[in-house]
């Protein structure tokens, strides 16, 4: 198969200006005709909702929760990057695009990245527009603080709920859509598989998690905007009903799978309290700004109270190694640093196993330097959750933080336009693979949704439209009729198995199995354990789960039992796509593959390019398709924030 990623020409400040104009359109009169699903309610889906709801076509917004305003973008606290230069620091579109591809270890595709960086500026203008709350200087700008990867501030934010407020912005639009009758919101539905006629998405089976009911959603295009796979590590900082059925589903339909060895581990989160714990619990990267990380000098500190420890024997070890950047180098750098000096006996904090896995996370000096009111203004929220997580008063003792899985940077493969390899098929968000390469910069997720879902999935798809030509699918359709059937027959089989072992158990087998084998850092030899051991494991599944209840109720055991069981294959293609990545890259440590400073080493000779996977068959190997990377603009070179 090969890949066209259909990415124009020419100078790179005009590309997509000039796709825009290359694009069919709709007549406005013809756009009631189209029928377009959009599954997920995030800030890609939602905005894709209402951007394409606003336009005309006949939208219908499928998601999990029972309200749009739920959905997982709450969860990203710190901020949004736009390239608007208010601090007047030199920012620029074009260094926005040159610290993302940079920070992506240039594991990206560069028109994609700087029409991101272009879009960055609109997505602000639209956000006040909808009266979201950004933070204000006293002159009436918006305020503007740094984030890791940076050397200036260009992060817009409201306090530490930005991820919120941009949904509440998107949210409001979406239900002036629903109100107006162009939408037609679908709660508490989840997608059980992608319907593919003749080669061409044209729906989606969905059950109702309310009355168990099954059927076919069809349109004459669908946008999968269901985030991210972090979840695939059971521990993780995505909420519980963050999953990968849609885009796995999709992927086993034909849809090429990118870089799913790329995931992200975020260094600010609060450490690991017990065995039984369900998930993880992020910390914003904004707090980087002010909080200085540090761990005792001397190992046998990491006892004593953090303020009995003198500053002459605390070890602010990103700041001594990373001088230009400090606490705010990027996030692939600071987890692994964090696991470095935990590994050698400095870190703080209970022990888990045979290592301590905390580091501090201070802002005394802040609060000295700012006063107490300043840092409320700043971060309060952050600072009362974690207050009321852990016990302790970060204003009076530092936290302590330890990295933890993430954002993932892999997914569907999308071309230029965001169509996956399945015409019809388009995919926003973090649910494809298009803007990060191998690590993603603080802040870049938010702008990455909004400029999905506002600002190119309504042309894009406008444009596959207008060519039309796909005809009606009824639900007679055999294609329909047998997927539906295929989905029914898998519910029925969950509930079926009659085992021993909860779906939870599973998971948090295969999570803790990821985690050592192919987490934080990666080995030929730990990766091949693990696809040793996954096959195994997941044969032990379908032998003896048990799901109690029945199918045509409310039952979240046998949700979390579908998601699941497309987890633990997922789980064995990202080891797959580890270990055949000789390399190291981003969020992709191997251990042979490091500088002797201990950074990771690339090899651009060999692997400059994306890695897109072909389903075959449960327990088969895939087939690797390659997308070459050019880069005519940022040339590779070894990536250094010191």
């Amino acid at each position: 198969m090969q890949l066209l990623a259909k990415a124009p020409t020419g100078p790179i400040e005009t590309r997509w200006t000039r796709r825009k104009f290359e694009m069919k359109l709709v007549n406005p009169a013809n756009r009631r005709k189209y029928t377009v699903l959009v599954v997920g309610s995030g800030l890609a889906g939602g905005a894709a909702a209402a951007s394409l709801g606003e336009l005309g076509y006949n939208v219908r917004c499928l998601y999990l929760q029972d309200s749009a305003r739920r959905a997982h973008s709450i969860a990203a606290q710190g901020g949004i990057n736009a390239a608007k230069n208010y601090p007047n620091d030199n920012d620029s579109v074009y260094r926005l695009f040159y610290d993302t591809v940079k920070g992506g270890d240039f594991r990206a595709r560069e028109s994609n990245v700087h029409r991101l960086a272009e879009l960055s500026v609109n997505i602000i203008d639209q956000c006040v527009a909808q009266g979201v709350p950004f933070a204000r200087e006293y002159g009436g700008l918006l305020a503007n603080r740094s984030f890791g990867g940076a050397q200036v501030a260009r992060t817009f934010y409201a306090r530490g709920q930005t991820g919120q407020q941009l949904l509440l912005g998107a949210y409001q639009a979406l239900q002036r859509k629903v109100h107006q009758g162009t939408v037609v919101a679908l709660p508490r539905t989840e997608m059980l598989d992608l319907i593919v006629v003749d080669g061409v998405a044209r729906g989606i089976v969905t059950r109702d998690l309310v009355t168990g009911r099954i059927q076919a959603e069809l349109g004459d295009a669908v946008v999968l905007a269901t985030g991210g796979y972090g979840n695939t590590f059971y521990l993780s900082t995505n909420a519980k009903n963050s999953n990968a059925t849609a885009i796995w589903r999709a992927h086993r339909r034909g849809a090429l799978f990118a870089n799913p060895c790329f995931t992200q581990i975020h260094p600010t989160c609060i450490p690991q309290s017990g065995r039984h714990q369900s998930k993880l619990t992020l910390m914003s990267e904004s707090l980087r700004n002010d909080g200085r990380v540090w761990v005792p000098r001397d190992p046998q500190d990491v006892d004593k109270a953090p303020v009995r420890i003198p500053e002459d024997q605390r070890d602010y070890y990103l700041e001594r190694l990373y001088p230009s950047f400090g606490n705010l180098v990027p996030r692939d750098i600071a987890s692994r640093r964090a696991k470095e000096v935990c590994d050698l006996g400095r870190g703080v904090g209970p022990k888990v196993g045979d290592t301590r896995r905390g580091v501090y996370l201070d802002f005394s000096h802040a609060v000295e330097r700012l006063g107490r009111k300043a840092i409320a203004e700043r971060y309060g929220n952050l600072f009362d959750m974690y207050e009321r997580i852990t016990g302790d008063d970060p204003y009076q003792v530092p936290m302590r933080i330890y990295p933890a899985i993430h954002y993932t940077m892999g997914g569907l493969w999308v071309d230029y336009d965001l169509m996956s390899t399945l015409p019809g098929l388009f995919v926003g968000g973090e649910a494809n693979f298009s803007d990060h390469g191998a690590n993603r910069l603080g802040a870049s997720a938010l702008m990455q949704g909004l400029a999905d879902g506002y600002f190119i999935l309504p042309y894009t798809v406008a444009h596959y439209l207008a060519q039309g030509g796909q005809g009606a699918v009824t639900p007679d359709h055999p294609e329909v009729r047998s997927a539906v059937e295929q989905a029914t027959q898998r519910i029925e089989t969950l509930l079926g198995i009659g085992g021993k072992r909860s779906a939870d158990s599973f998971h948090r087998e295969l999570g803790q199995l990821m985690w050592d084998l192919c987490g934080m850092a990666r080995t030929a030899a730990s990766l091949e354990q693990a696809l040793a051991k996954i096959p195994s494991l997941r044969a032990e599944f379908w032998e003896n789960l048990r799901v109690v209840g029945s199918g045509d109720a409310l039952n979240q055991q046998l949700e979390r039992a579908g998601r699941v069981a497309d987890f633990l294959e997922l789980g064995e293609l990202i080891c797959r796509d580890a270990l055949h990545r000789e390399e190291s890259c981003g969020g992709h440590f191997r251990e042979e593959h490091q500088t002797e400073e201990g950074e990771a080493k690339r090899n651009d000779g060999q692997f400059s390019y994306v890695a897109a996977w072909q389903f075959t068959d449960v327990g088969q190997a895939p087939l690797l398709h390659k997308e070459p990377l050019e880069f005519e603009y940022v040339k590779p070179t070894q990536r250094s924030y010191k």
